[in-house]
């Protein structure tokens, strides 16, 4: 079990701002700038990492191709990372037992979870599904962090 207590509280800062690092169809990294938080994964209920992805970025078609990813986290000089396998829930991701109520429950959460706020969360709905976007969750399968 991954205690991701530490990114957590990084995260909690500067509205989750983190590096996600992804792989081409060549193996080449690609890295981006994210909002994230950690919530409970929507199937499994264990603890992940997880961000809301445009459903036409470069970043969700890398993780359909290979979902090998890798996130960090920097504040200063203190840093946590996890490696691990992404899922995305979206509406180009159908996964069992996820509905599309589900998929707008889970971005609202991530944006939360990032330390974001909306006076009209019906208006936020509205414009995440009209640009399709998704939730990539990260199940940790490696967690690192600076050792003090």
């Amino acid at each position: 079990m991954t205690d991701l207590a530490r990114l957590e509280a990084l995260l909690s800062t500067e509205t989750g701002l983190a590096v996600v690092t992804t792989l081409r169809a060549s193996g080449r990294p690609l890295s981006s700038v994210v909002n994230c938080g950690v919530i409970d994964h929507p199937v499994s209920r264990a603890r992940v990492v997880a961000f809301v992805a445009n459903g036409s970025s470069a970043r969700l078609d890398h993780i359909r191709r290979n979902p090998t990813i890798n996130l960090l986290a920097r504040r200063g000089w203190d840093w946590a990372a996890v490696d691990g396998d992404a899922e995305i829930f979206g509406p180009d991701d159908p996964q069992v037992g996820v509905d599309a109520d589900l998929v707008r429950l889970l971005v609202r959460a991530v944006y939360q979870a990032a330390g974001g706020t909306h006076d009209d969360f019906d208006e936020f709905d509205r414009v995440m599904a009209e640009e399709g976007r998704g939730v990539v969750t990260v199940v940790p399968r490696r967690y690192y962090t600076n050792p003090w």
